[in-house]
Formats: C-alpha cells, sequence, structure tokens
C-alpha cells in the first residue's frame, strides 16, 4: 500500500492542523467546509486538494479517501461520522466524540455493521509526562490509588465564543466539559477506570450575556476501583491559561504532571522508583491570542496511518470516545446543578 489518502471535513483551526500533519505523512486528497472563504483558506496552503461546500457532494464524490477526518462543531460529530463510515471510508473524529452517549452508541455500531474504523482524538495520551505516568499504573509502581486530583484552570474570554457562531451554543458546542475539557476527562478513564457516582456543582460565573452553559464545573467522582477523583473545572483564569494538572496519591507513591497542558512532570516521589529519561516538552497548539492542548496530532495521524497500513494498535478508539462522553454525561446530570 502506497500513501493513505485522506480528507477532512471542517476547515477551522484544527481541521488547519490536521491537514499540516496529515499532508507530511499522507495524501490529502479533499476537503469539505460551507464557509467559502475557510475552503479559499485552505486551498491557498494545498493547492492541489479538491475543495467542497456541499457535504452530501463531499461523501458521493469523493472516492478516493480511505479516511475521513471530522473536524466540525461538536454537535455535528456524531451524523456526519456515521454517513461517512456508511459511504465506506474510515473516520478520525475529533473530541469530543459527540454529545450525548446515546449518539456514540450509533457512531459505533455504524462502524462495527459498515467494517469500518472510527478513531477519536486524544493527543493528550501521547504527551510523554502522562504516558510514563500510564506506564506507572499499568507495572503497579504506585500500588492502590487512593484519589486523583484534575485541574484545568483555563482562560476563554468573549472573543474567542464570539470569534464563531457556534462556539458557546448548547447545541453545537455543548459545554467546556466537551470542548475544553475532555481530554481531562479522558485521562480519568485511562488511569483509573470506570466511574461509579457523581456529586457536582456548575455555574456561570463570568459568561452570561454570551454562553449557553456553565463557565466552571466542580466535581466530586467515586470510582469503581474505589478511588476519589476531585475535578475542578473553570475558563475563568485571569487573562490567560493558567494550569492542567494531574496529581495522583497512591499506596507506594504521589506523581504529578502539570504545566498549563499536562505537559510536565512536576512531582514524583515512588517507592525505589524515578521517572527519567522525559525529553522536552512540546508546545500546545498556537491559535494566535489562545493556546489549546498539547500539539500531538502528528502522532495521532501516524498512528492512524500504522492501524490502516500495518494493522497497528489504536490508540484511542470509539470505545474510548464514549467513555469520556458517559463520564461528561453523568456529571452534567448529577443531582447538584
Amino acid at each position: 500500500m502506497g500513501k493513505v489518502n485522506f480528507s477532512i471535513v471542517g476547515c477551522g483551526r484544527i481541521g488547519l492542523r490536521h491537514a499540516k500533519h496529515i499532508t507530511n505523512q499522507a495524501q490529502l486528497i479533499a476537503v469539505c467546509d460551507i464557509d467559502v472563504a475557510a475552503l479559499n483558506r485552505i486551498s491557498e496552503k494545498y493547492p492541489n486538494i479538491k475543495l467542497y461546500s456541499n457535504f452530501d457532494s463531499f461523501l458521493s464524490e469523493d472516492i478516493e479517501s480511505q479516511i475521513v477526518n471530522i473536524c466540525t462543531p461538536n454537535g455535528l460529530h456524531a451524523e456526519q461520522t456515521i454517513q461517512v463510515l456508511k459511504s465506506g471510508r474510515h473516520v478520525v473524529c475529533e473530541k469530543p466524540m459527540a454529545l450525548s452517549v446515546e449518539d456514540t452508541n450509533k457512531m459505533i455500531e455504524a462502524a462495527e455493521k459498515n467494517n469500518r474504523l472510527l478513531f477519536v482524538v486524544k493527543q493528550n495520551r501521547f504527551n510523554q509526562p502522562v504516558q510514563k505516568v500510564k506506564e506507572l499504573l499499568d507495572a503497579g509502581k504506585l500500588g492502590e490509588i487512593y484519589s486523583m486530583q484534575v485541574n484545568c484552570f483555563w482562560n476563554r474570554n468573549e472573543r474567542y465564543f464570539k470569534e464563531s457562531p457556534w462556539k458557546g451554543s448548547k447545541e453545537l458546542d455543548g459545554g467546556i466539559l466537551f470542548t475544553q475539557f475532555s481530554h481531562f476527562i479522558d485521562l480519568i478513564y485511562w488511569f483509573l477506570g470506570d466511574i461509579e457516582d457523581v456529586q457536582a456543582m456548575k455555574y456561570n460565573y463570568s459568561h452570561q450575556n454570551y454562553i449557553d452553559f456553565d463557565d466552571t464545573v466542580v466535581a466530586l467522582l467515586k470510582l469503581k476501583s474505589g478511588a476519589m477523583v476531585t475535578l475542578h473545572c473553570t475558563i475563568n483564569s485571569y487573562g490567560k491559561n493558567m494550569e492542567g494538572s494531574i496529581t495522583l496519591f497512591g499506596e507506594k507513591g504521589t506523581v504529578k504532571v502539570g504545566g498549563q497542558y499536562l505537559n510536565v512532570l512536576e512531582y514524583q516521589n515512588i517507592e525505589d522508583y524515578t521517572i527519567k529519561e522525559l525529553k522536552e516538552h512540546r508546545p500546545p497548539n498556537d491559535y494566535g491570542y489562545y493556546q489549546g492542548s498539547m500539539s500531538n496530532h502528528d502522532k495521532v495521524i501516524e498512528n492512524v496511518i500504522d492501524v490502516v497500513k500495518n494493522n497497528g494498535k489504536m490508540a484511542s478508539s470509539g470505545y474510548d470516545g464514549k467513555k469520556t462522553i458517559e463520564i461528561i454525561e453523568k456529571i452534567y446530570n448529577s443531582l447538584n446543578p
């Protein structure tokens, strides 16, 4: 098999990032976006690709692509993913996979029925400190895990929400746990497994006039393993992003991955073990006046290609994406609004 052929649906900031890493490793065949200006911007960088402003036309006419990357607003992920899977192509779906567990089930079912692969982007799993902690947990180096603290202190201001009509919308955005902090929710599951019970509170302190949901969520999660997780997510960090961190307290050690984007090993005290050989951490995704999660989309695309060409191991599947949405849904549906 030669180069793998990709297409992209959604040509905003994250779609452009996908395009960059696809063209470095594979072949970008076509892009689709209802915004003609967005199509023109991406065609200036990649002049030989096909442009579609209609999703149905894209589905019927783009016959060369093996994989389609869904980079549209959150509320469109489920339906577009299902249609692409039914058309016979694999899908790489940006986070969040969907805005309800019901929709994730439909997406997984479509992949299975059509014998296609469904990848969900979880780029923070590739952060080197995160991977080292996962190795510790899998090897039992921390012993029994008692508790975990997850802090997500970012800034998303009025300019951020008003620059795109879908941002801040309940229907298309969903909320801060979907858009800003789903990667942190994913790592709760990836590290420690399923949750059993939730107590949560949420409130909109400073974004009342332009978003449909909360800007702060605080939750206490009880895991099936018995461990407790405290989660504090806010987009009210003054002026800029402050911190994204996970601290684990275990029978045989304590470890904290922090920085602004889970990109720094900040603390370790582990019985008879030291995490070593951490390379220089990578920068976050830079969107101009604000920054997002870590810039590991090259590794995401590399994994997709390895799975499709070499039957490699999928880094994050539809099932992983569903688990994130399950936790978010339980938090939002908890008894303490």
